[in-house]
C-alpha cells in the first residue's frame, strides 16, 4: 500500500507543470527503483497511470505518456514478461499517431526496441508494426531537432536488429525513409541519416532489388552534403564534428555500388574545386569507394582519375621542402593534403585494374620528364620545380613498380634499361658477379636517373617484403623486373662502393652521396630468398658502411647517413632473421663499433662514436650485449687513467661513456625487459675500479666533479634496476670496499659505536687532495643507498648512520640525500637475527635528532610555540656546519615528509625557529647561545639556508626520493605540508615586525607555495593572493631572487586562469594589476616580464567594472614594455594592449 502512495506522488509530481526537470528525474528514478526491486509491477504502473495516459488534456497526457517511456528506458535490464512488453509496445506504436504525445511514443518505441532477448525483446511483428505505424504517422522534418534525432534514432534501431522484418515493406519503407530524411541540416541528425542510408544498402544488396528505384533520390540528398563543411563555427569540437560527418557521408557514399553513376561524376568534379578540401576529400573518398565500386564500374573513369592524380602530383605539384631535407641530399619534400591524397588513392586504383598502370607508363608528360634524365646534370643546377616533379615521377612509378608483379615488370621494361644507359652501367658478366674491379664507379653523375634508380630498387624490396614464405623463388626469379636487377645489380653496387670510397664525395656531392648509401643500403636489405647480389657483395657493402662510420666522422651527412643505413639493415635482419647475415653484421659491423670504442684514441668526436655504437647496438639483443662489453672494456681502461693519473681527455670520455650507459643502454635493458645481469655487472666493475685504483689525482677539478657526477648516476640508475638479491649482492661489495679502505676509521668512527660521539662532530674533514678517494667511496656508497628498495636488507645501518651524519657536516650533499633514502625506506621496527646489524626508523631518528635537535615534548604545528634554539648549535663550532646541517635536515624532513612520519614536525618547528633569529625570539639564554656561535652575518646566511630547506622539503628530486629509485611516497604529502605550513608561516608575518624576518619568511612561503599543487591553492586564495603580492613586492628588491619571483608568478597565473580562483582576483583586481605592473619592468628575468604581462591578459576578462579605472594606467605602463629589447616581450605587450583596448 505504502509502495502504491509513493507511485502515485511520483507521478503527480512528474505531470504537474511546474515540477522542475530534476524534480522529474528524482521521480522516473524513484518509480524505475521500485519496479527494479519488485515492490511495483507494470502492470500496477499502468493502472495508476491510466487517467494520465488518456485524458484528453494534451499536456498532462503528454507528461504522462513521457514519464511511462522513460521509466521503460531505466529498465533495459529488467526482464519483462512477453504479455508486458507486447501491451506496451502496442501503446506506444499507437501513441506515434498522436503528435501531441510524440515524443513519449518514440521514446517509449526506443527503449524496448532495444532490448535484449534474455530480458525479453519486442518481436518481429511488432516491430514491423511499429515501423509501419512509423511511416504513416510521422512527418519528421516537421519536428523540432530533438524529436527529429529520436525519431532517426528509432528507425536505425529498427534497420539495425530487426531489418529481417521490413524488408518486404520495400518502396514504402524507402519512400518513407527519403521524405523523413530529405532537407535535415542537424549535424547530429545528419550522422544518423547517413547510417540509415548505409543500414538499406545492407537491407537491399541486389542491384535489381527495391533500392535501385530509388538510388538516385537517394544519392541526391546525400550529395547535397559534400563536401561536409561548416559555414558558421561555434566552437572546438567543430573539427572532430565535421570528421565524424565526412566518416559517416563516406560509408554511405560507398554502402551500394548503385551509387556509382550519381557519386564518381560529383566527386570528379569536386577535384576540379578551388577548395584544397573539396579535392582533399574527394580524392579520400574516391579511394574508399574504388574497391566497393569493383574494378568493373571504375574502369571507365581511368583515364579521368589518372588526369586529376597527375594535374595534382606532377603537373603542378605543391610539395615542399621538409625539415629532414638536407638529411637526405636536397630531396626531401612534404606532400601536401592533396597530394597525400591523390598518392594513396593511385595505389588503390592500381591495384584495382592494370590498366591503370599503362596509362601511366604510356603517359606522354611521364615519358617526355624521364627522358630528359638522361642528360647529366649536377643536383645543384636542377630547379626547385623539377626536384619537385622529380620526387613525384620517382613516387608515381615506385607506387606502380610495388603493386604487382605484373606492374613491376612493365616499369622495369618500360625505364629501366633507359635509366641504365643514362648511368652508362653494363650488366654484369659472369665473372664479375663476386668483386669489386679498379674501375666500377658510375661514369657519369646522372643525379635524376640514379634517383630513379634507387626509388625502383626500394619498390621491388617492397614488393619481395610483401610476399610470403610459399612464394616459390623458382617462379619468382623468372620474372622480367627480377631477371633485369639481378644483372644489372652486381655492377650498381660496386658503383655505390666506388663512388663513396672516391675522393669527389664532399658537401657539393652530398646528394649523390645519400642516393649512393641508400642504394647500398635498399640492396642489403632483401629477404634472403630474392637476395640480388652475392655474399661478397653483401660484406663489402657493410664494410664501406662502417668504414666511413668509423673513418669519415668529420663528414657529418655522410657520416649520418651511412649509421642509419646501418641501422635499418640491422632491423632488417632483426626482422627477418638469417642467421649467416647476423653473424657477417656482427663480424663486420659490431665487432669493428666495439673496437673502435675500446681503442686508445680518444681525440676525435667520441660523442659520435657512442651514438654509432648505441643506435647499432639498439636493434638486436645480441649485438646491445656485445656493445656493452665494449663500454666495460673502455670504462675500466679509461676510468683508470682518468682516476689516477687525472688525464683530461680520459675524464672527458668516461664520463661521456658513463651518461650513455645511464641515459641509454639501462634504460634500454629496462625497456626490454631484460634480466638484471647487465647493471649488476656494471655496477660492480665500477667498484672494482675504485677498489684496484689506490689514489685519485685530480689536476682538473671541474672534469674530476663531472666524472664523479656521472659515475654517481650511473651507479643509482644500475642499482635502482636491480632486484633485492641484486642490490644485495652490490651492497655487500661496496660495503666491504668501504671497510677495506679504512673510511669509517679515517672519519673517527669505530665499528662499535652505536652513536655519533661529540669530538667526531667537531672534527672538519674537508675533502681535500689527500681524502679525494674517501670522497669518491662515499660517494659512490652513498648512490647504492640512494636507489635500494625499501626491503633491501643492510650489512651495518648504524654504521652507515654515523658516517653519513659527519660527512653532511662536511658539507658532503650525497649524503644527505643517502641518509634521507634511509630515513624514508627503513622499517619501524626490526625484529630476527639481523636485528643487532640492521637499524629501525626509530633508532635512526634517535641517532639523528640526538645529534641536531632538541626535542621537546610540548612542540607542535599549532604556530604559537616555537623552539627557536631547536638546532643543537653548542656541538657545531664551525660555521659551515651549521648550514650543512640546516640542509642535512632538510632532506631528512622531505624523506619523513613523503613517508607520513610525524617526527616532521620537530624538523619543520626547528627551521621555522631558524627564520625567526634576527626577531624577538624571547629567550636571553637562547639568545646568548647564538651570539656565541654566529655573527650577524653568519646568522643571516644561516637563516637564508633555513627558508631554502622548504624548498628541499617541497620539491620533487631528481637525485632521490622519487619512484626511479624506490622511495616511500604517501599520497597527497605535498597538500597535507602545505595545510599544515602555511597558517603559521602567515601568524609569523603579521607578529613580525624586523624587515630581515618578514624576508625570510616570505622566502620560506614562496617555495612552499610554488611546489604545491594548485588545487588546494585555490581552496585559499582569498588569505594567499594579498600574502602572494607581498611575497613578490619584497622578493623583488634583490635580483638574486629572480627565479622565486617567477615561480610565484606562475602561482599567481594559475590562480587567475582557473575558474575556482575567479572571486579572490576579483576581490584584489587593484592591487594585483599594480603588482603585476611593477614586474612588467623587471629587468633581470625576461620569463618574469613575460608572464607579468600575459597575467595582464588574463586581467582584461574580469568583470570591466573592477578593471576599468585601471586602463589607463595598464595601457601606460604596456606602452614601454612595446619598446622591450626582447621580441617575445614586444609581441605579449601588443597582444596585451589589444586586450585592454577593447574596453577603452
Amino acid at each position: 500500500m505504502g509502495d502504491s502512495i509513493d507511485c502515485v506522488k511520483h507521478i503527480e509530481l512528474y505531470v504537474n507543470s511546474s515540477a522542475t526537470s530534476l524534480q522529474q528525474e528524482a521521480s522516473v528514478d524513484a518509480i524505475a527503483t521500485l519496479l527494479k526491486n519488485d515492490m511495483l509491477t507494470i502492470e500496477a504502473l499502468v493502472r495508476e497511470m491510466e487517467m494520465y495516459l488518456t485524458t484528453t488534456d494534451h499536456t498532462i497526457r503528454a507528461r504522462g505518456i513521457h514519464l511511462l517511456a522513460e521509466v521503460m528506458a531505466k529498465l533495459t535490464s529488467k526482464p519483462l514478461t512477453d504479455t508486458s512488453i507486447h501491451s506496451l509496445i502496442g501503446f506506444f506504436s499507437e501513441r506515434l499517431a498522436d503528435w501531441k504525445a510524440l515524443r513519449g511514443a518514440v521514446v517509449g518505441c526506443l527503449a524496448l526496441l532495444r532490448r535484449k532477448k534474455d530480458v525479453g525483446m519486442v518481436t518481429d511483428s511488432e516491430a514491423k508494426a511499429v515501423a509501419l505505424s512509423y511511416l504513416q504517422n510521422l512527418q519528421v522534418q516537421a519536428l523540432g531537432q530533438h524529436d527529429r534525432k529520436l525519431s532517426f534514432q528509432l528507425m536505425e534501431c529498427i534497420l539495425d536488429h530487426y531489418a529481417g522484418a521490413i524488408r518486404d515493406l520495400g518502396d514504402v519503407l524507402l519512400y518513407g525513409i527519403c521524405e523523413a530524411i530529405d532537407g535535415e541540416k542537424d549535424p547530429d541528425c545528419l550522422v544518423l541519416v547517413f547510417h540509415i542510408i548505409e543500414s538499406l544498402a545492407k537491407l537491399y544488396p541486389d542491384p535489381s532489388g527495391p533500392l535501385s528505384k530509388f538510388a538516385q533520390d537517394l544519392f541526391e540528398i546525400l550529395g547535397s552534403y559534400f563536401p561536409i563543411h561548416f559555414t558558421h563555427r561555434k566552437g572546438e569540437d567543430d573539427d572532430s564534428k565535421r570528421e565524424e560527418l565526412s566518416r559517416a557521408l563516406l560509408l554511405a557514399f560507398a554502402s551500394t555500388p548503385l551509387f556509382e553513376p550519381f557519386s564518381m561524376p560529383l566527386l570528379l568534379e569536386k577535384l576540379s574545386s578551388s577548395l584544397p578540401s573539396a579535392k582533399v576529400e574527394s580524392f579520400r573518398y574516391i579511394c574508399y569507394c574504388t574497391p566497393k565500386y569493383g574494378s568493373n564500374r571504375m574502369v571507365k573513369y581511368a583515364q579521368a582519375l589518372w588526369s586529376s592524380i597527375k594535374e595534382a602530383t606532377f603537373i603542378s605539384p605543391q610539395s615542399t621542402v621538409s625539415a629532414e631535407s638536407e638529411l637526405m641530399g636536397g630531396m626531401g619534400f612534404q606532400d601536401n593534403d592533396i597530394m597525400t591524397q591523390a598518392f594513396v588513392l593511385l595505389q588503390e586504383v592500381i591495384q584495382q585494374d592494370s590498366i591503370f598502370t599503362n596509362l601511366v607508363l604510356s603517359d606522354k608528360d611521364i615519358n617526355i620528364f624521364v627522358n630528359s634524365l638522361i642528360e647529366s646534370m649536377d643536383f645543384g643546377d636542377i630547379p626547385l620545380l623539377v626536384r619537385q616533379k622529380l620526387h613525384a615521377a620517382g613516387h608515381i612509378l615506385s607506387v606502380c613498380a610495388k603493386s604487382s608483379v605484373a606492374s613491376c615488370n612493365k616499369v622495369f621494361e618500360t625505364y629501366f634499361p633507359l635509366l641504365m644507359d643514362a648511368l652508362v652501367i653494363s650488366p654484369a658478366k659472369p665473372s664479375q658477379e663476386s668483386y669489386l674491379d679498379d674501375d666500377c664507379s658510375f661514369v657519369k653523375l646522372n643525379f635524376g636517373a640514379l634517383y630513379l634508380c634507387i626509388e625502383f630498387l626500394g619498390a621491388c624490396r617492397c614488393l619481395t617484403a610483401s610476399f610470403d614464405n610459399f612464394t616459390l623463388v623458382s617462379d619468382f626469379a623468372n620474372q622480367t623486373w627480377c631477371a633485369m636487377l639481378h644483372t644489372f645489380s652486381v655492377p650498381l653496387m660496386k658503383g655505390f662502393i666506388s663512388f663513396l670510397g672516391s675522393n669527389i664525395v664532399d658537401n657539393a656531392h652530398n646528394a649523390f652521396a645519400y642516393l649512393c648509401v641508400k642504394g647500398l643500403q635498399t640492396l642489403s636489405t632483401f629477404p634472403a630468398s630474392y637476395v640480388p647480389v652475392s655474399k661478397p657483395l653483401y660484406d663489402s657493402s657493410l664494410l664501406k658502411l662502417v668504414s666511413i662510420v668509423t673513418s669519415e666522422i668529420n663528414k657529418t651527412f655522410l657520416w649520418t647517413s651511412a649509421l642509419k643505413a646501418l641501422v635499418e639493415i640491422s632491423l632488417f635482419i632483426d626482422k627477418c632473421p638469417d642467421s649467416e647475415r647476423a653473424s657477417c653484421f656482427k663480424s663486420t659491423v659490431v665487432e669493428k663499433i666495439v673496437s673502435l670504442i675500446s681503442s686508445g684514441d680518444i681525440t676525435t668526436s667520441s660523442s659520435l662514436k657512442l651514438q654509432a655504437a648505441y643506435d647499432i647496438g639498439a636493434t638486436r639483443k645480441e649485438f646491445m650485449v656485445k656493445i656493452v662489453r665494449g663500454l666495460d672494456e673502455a670504462i675500466a681502461v679509461h676510468f683508470s687513467a682518468a682516476y689516477e693519473l687525472g688525464n683530461l681527455e680520459s675524464d672527458k670520455f668516461t664520463t661521456e661513456l658513463l651518461d650513455t650507459y645511464s641515459n641509454r643502454v639501462l634504460p634500454w635493458f629496462l625497456e626490454t625487459g631484460d634480466s638484471e645481469e647487465i647493471p649488476i655487472k656494471f655496477a660492480l666493475s665500477i667498484w672494482a675500479n675504485i677498489e684496484n685504483s689506490r689514489c685519485i689525482n685530480p689536476r682538473h677539478p671541474d672534469n674530476a666533479r663531472n666524472l664523479l657526477g656521472a659515475t654517481m648516476t650511473a651507479m643509482k640508475k644500475a642499482v635502482g634496476s636491480c632486484t633485492v638479491e641484486g642490490q644485495e649482492m652490490i651492497m655487500n661489495k661496496s660495503y666491504e670496499l668501504l671497510l677495506a679502505s679504512n673510511c669509517f676509521e679515517s672519519m673517527g668512527f669505530q665499528s662499535d659505536n652505536c652513536s655519533i660521539k661529540l669530538k667526531v662532530l667537531q672534527q672538519n674533514h674537508n675533502f681535500d687532495s689527500s681524502t679525494h678517494r674517501y670522497e669518491w667511496l662515499i660517494s659512490l656508497f652513498a648512490s647504492v643507498i640512494i636507489a635500494l628498495r625499501p626491503h633491501t636488507c643492510l650489512p651495518n645501518g648504524k654504521m652507515m648512520m654515523q658516517l653519513f651524519i659527519s660527512a653532511i657536516l662536511n658539507g658532503h650533499v650525497p649524503s644527505a640525500h643517502a641518509l634521507s633514502a634511509l630515513v624514508n625506506k627503513l622499517p619501524s621496527q626490526i625484529t630476527g637475527i639481523n636485528s643487532f646489524r640492521s637499524i629501525s626508523l626509530e633508532e635512526a631518528l634517535d641517532m639523528i635528532f640526538g645529534s641536531f635537535i632538541r626535542t621537546s615534548s610540548n612542540r607542535s604545528m599549532s604556530g604559537n610555540e616555537i623552539d627557536f634554539g631547536g638546532l643543537k648549535l653548542d656541538t657545531l663550532r664551525i660555521q659551515s656546519a651549521k648550514s650543512n646541517a640546516v640542509i642535512g635536515l632538510a632532506w631528512i624532513g622531505k624523506a619523513l615528509l613523503m613517508r607520513g612520519h610525524e617526527k616532521v614536525k620537530d624538523i619543520t618547528m626547528t627551521l621555522l625557529g631558524l627564520l625567526m633569529l634576527d626577531g624577538n625570539i624571547g629567550d636571553s639564554n637562547q639568545l646568548q647561545e647564538w651570539n656565541e656561535v654566529c655573527d650577524e652575518e653568519n646568522v643571516h646566511q644561516l637563516v637564508k639556508c633555513a627558508a631554502d630547506a622548504f624548498h628541499i622539503i617541497m620539491s620533487d628530486s631528481e637525485e632521490c626520493l622519487n619512484r626511479r629509485y624506490h622511495a616511500v611516497i604517501r599520497p597527497l604529502y605535498k597538500q597535507r605540508f602545505f595545510s599544515s605550513v602555511i597558517p603559521i608561516l602567515l601568524s609569523l608575518v603579521v607578529k613580525s615586525e624586523s624587515p630581515s624576518v618578514r624576508s625570510m619568511l616570505y622566502r620560506a612561503f614562496a617555495h612552499v607555495v610554488s611546489d604545491t599543487p594548485l588545487t588546494p591553492i585555490l581552496s585559499e586564495a582569498k588569505k594567499l593572493i594579498p600574502i602572494l603580492l607581498d611575497c613578490l613586492s619584497i622578493l623583488s628588491m634583490d635580483v638574486l631572487d629572480k627565479d622565486i619571483i617567477y615561480k610565484v608568478l606562475l602561482v599567481v597565473s594559475g590562480i587567475l586562469t582557473d575558474k575556482n580562483g575567479e572571486e579572490a582576483v576579483i576581490g584584489n583586481a587593484p592591487r594585483i594589476i599594480n603588482q603585476l605592473l611593477d614586474l612588467t619592468a623587471y629587468s633581470p628575468s625576461m620569463a618574469v616580464r613575460e608572464t607579468a604581462i600575459q597575467c595582464l591578459v588574463a586581467m582584461s576578462e574580469l568583470p570591466h567594472i573592477r578593471i576599468y579605472p585601471l586602463r589607463t594606467q595598464v595601457l601606460q605602463s604596456i606602452s614601454k614594455a612595446l619598446d622591450d629589447p626582447k621580441r617575445i616581450i614586444r609581441q605579449e605587450a601588443v597582444r596585451c594592449r589589444s586586450a585592454w583596448y577593447v574596453f577603452s
